[in-house]
């Protein structure tokens, strides 16, 4: 049986920055989402689809959920976070067809590298972009714009 020499730790510099060091690298060789969880600028990103959803369920914003409006969601752990009401311009990279949508939920994906999903859309607004409604091809690939963000309170 022959024995593998392990790499060494990498070894942090004391102090808060010796640990933020070490944990951002950490974080990237074992693949976590990044602390800023949002497209970088002008760079394309995934839409999805919400799928069946019961009706009167209400979204986070407190809003009844209606499938056949144009509105969408947000990762949880976007930073900085859309508040609810934004209005974002999504187009689909593909075709061209682009729409606005109004922010009213929060969707518990991420962004990361591997995976840059950006909004979850309802039915209607994933459908007029030109996606496929179906679990398994459900994604398109979308620019967004920020039109306007409304103030928080």
């Amino acid at each position: 049986m022959v024995r593998r020499k392990r790499a060494p730790l990498v070894r942090a510099a004391a102090g808060a920055a010796g640990t933020a060091a070490l944990s951002a690298t950490l974080s990237a060789a074992l693949g976590f989402a990044p602390a800023r969880d949002v497209p970088p600028a002008g760079k394309a990103c995934w839409a999805t689809h919400y799928g069946p959803m019961r009706a009167g369920a209400r979204t986070a914003s407190g809003q009844l959920f209606d499938n056949s409006r144009y509105t969408a969601a947000t990762s949880l752990s976007r930073r900085p976070q859309l508040p609810f009401g934004t209005r974002v311009k999504v187009t689909n990279v593909a075709n061209g067809r682009s729409l606005t949508v109004r922010i009213t939920d929060r969707g518990a994906f991420a962004w990361t590298r591997a995976s840059p999903k950006c909004l979850d859309l309802t039915d209607r607004a994933f459908a007029r972009l030109g996606g496929v409604l179906d679990p398994d091809a459900g994604l398109i690939t979308v620019r967004e714009k920020v039109l306007r963000s409304v103030k928080r309170p």
